[in-house]
């Protein structure tokens, strides 16, 4: 399954805070959305390249990839599972976890309310 490879993926690379939503009965637009965090702008980068190259080899069509310039929150767009990678304060700051109806991870709590 494709979520699980993601997960996999993330995994690997020591992503933090992985949190998955299902949108299977809230949107059209894909099943999962991933939200994860890296501790750098680099890891963030090789999160989201490393992610590209596996979705690619598992068959998944034009993997759109927003913001890798950057690599403050990077959308890797896997069709079915949307991800989300962050630097911990971008990540607070948007908070898209709230916004989706799901729980920020804890060690996040603190940088989003303060």
């Amino acid at each position: 399954m494709l979520l699980d490879m993601v997960g996999k993926s993330l995994d690997a690379d020591k992503a933090e805070d992985v949190v998955v939503i299902d949108l299977r009965n809230k949107s059209s637009f894909a099943d999962f959305m991933v939200i994860a965090s890296g501790r750098s702008s680099r890891q963030v980068g090789a999160m989201a390249e490393h992610l590209r190259a596996k979705l690619k080899t598992a068959g998944v069509p034009d993997v759109g990839v927003e913001g890798e310039r950057l690599g403050d929150w990077v959308l890797v767009d896997g069709g079915d599972v949307i991800v989300h990678l962050f630097r911990p304060e971008i990540r607070s700051f948007y908070n898209l976890e709230k916004m989706w109806g799901a729980e920020l991870p804890e060690s996040h709590r603190a940088v989003a309310m303060g």
